[in-house]
């Protein structure tokens, strides 16, 4: 294994290191590999194999398995080590547990993908830091990475298992879209209808585009103060959800979208797909404090705002009509829900 010092920590993160990812094609977790592969380390891939429209580098180690059939991941793997081991893709205590089983031993750093939407919801004050309560009333999504992080933070004070623990929150890139229909709203706009935003449209909501936020987390990657702490990664980009869809409306070529304003419980009873991650997180100003983060990482920063962000996505989805699904169903129940406002 890559590294040096008496207890197998001091100063790994001096040199390229062995990194194993469990994902690895999805939005947030494409940018870190290839900021990884960049900044000169040894990066394995493990998932299924999918159809992602982000391809991976080519200095990529390949393994496939499905992370939810035990005996596949164990027979790609192999015996091999890795100094650090980035989780993706774990939503629910048992998923945690099995890497646990499965790790220990064998990293000297596991670093899982928890979510900012386990922060106290409403926030009692921002902006929010990793001293925030963890506490989401509203969100099962949430809860379950909340009871990820305890039992990990268990296993670090009883076995010491060499965990990171990171936060973040909307994190986007260039081919997805942050608001309530995605595609459908960029196609209401362009023909002229109105489109639906939650509240009054005046909360702040955080937007972190997905290359800023891999600079920060392959930052951590390998880092001894790392482990046992958690990190929210977000960046500094927090418009109102007025100007997302103002932005978007402009790059779109529309100069005076007609936005009407409901309620978010009203959607959430309307569009009950929605409504856990409405109420339980967009519908309230998430504002955060990265200074822990940038401790440890100063080159992280914001180098694109949603400003430029907007213009990017929707130049993105210009040049690929395919990716152009309007949600019939979506669209009628929109119409429903303006029709009553």
């Amino acid at each position: 294994m890559v590294g040096s010092g008496d207890d197998g920590r001091e100063g790994w993160y001096l040199v390229p290191r062995r990194i194993l990812f469990l994902g690895g094609t999805g939005v947030i977790s494409a940018a870190c590999v290839r900021r990884a592969v960049e900044r000169g380390h040894e990066v394995t891939v493990l998932n299924r194999g999918s159809t992602s429209r982000r391809e991976l580098p080519e200095r990529v180690d390949v393994l496939r398995a499905d992370l939810r059939d035990a005996a596949a991941v164990d027979a790609a793997l192999g015996d091999r080590r890795f100094d650090a081991v980035a989780q993706f893709l774990a939503f629910t205590p048992d998923q945690v547990e099995a890497d646990i089983e499965r790790f220990v031993g064998r990293t000297r750093q596991y670093v899982f993908v928890s979510s900012a939407s386990a922060y106290q919801k409403p926030p009692a004050s921002v902006p929010v830091t990793e001293s925030t309560p963890l506490k989401n009333p509203f969100w099962q999504y949430s809860r379950d990475k909340i009871a990820c992080e305890d039992r990990l933070l268990h296993a670090y004070r009883e076995i010491d298992f060499p965990m990171t623990v990171v936060r973040p929150s909307h994190t986007y890139d260039d081919t997805t879209l942050p608001t309530l229909g995605g595609w459908t709203d960029i196609a209401r706009m362009r023909a002229g209808r109105p489109v639906v935003v939650h509240g009054d449209g005046t909360t702040q909501w955080t937007l972190t585009h997905s290359d800023d936020f891999a600079v920060g987390f392959v930052g951590l990657l390998g880092r001894p103060e790392a482990i046992g702490n958690a990190y929210t990664i977000t960046g500094d980009s927090a418009p109102t959800w007025n100007q997302v869809y103002q932005w978007l409306a402009r790059a779109a070529g529309v100069e005076e979208p007609r936005l009407v304003h409901v309620a978010s419980e009203t959607i959430a009873a309307a569009l009950p797909e929605l409504g856990p991650g409405l109420v339980g997180d967009k519908a309230h100003s998430m504002v955060f404090d990265t200074s822990k983060l940038r401790a440890l990482a100063p080159e992280f920063a914001t180098t694109i705002p949603y400003s430029l962000g907007a213009e990017r996505a929707i130049s993105w989805y210009d040049a690929h009509p395919e990716a152009q699904q309007v949600d019939r169903d979506l669209d009628a129940r929109f119409d429903r829900l303006i029709e009553r406002a």
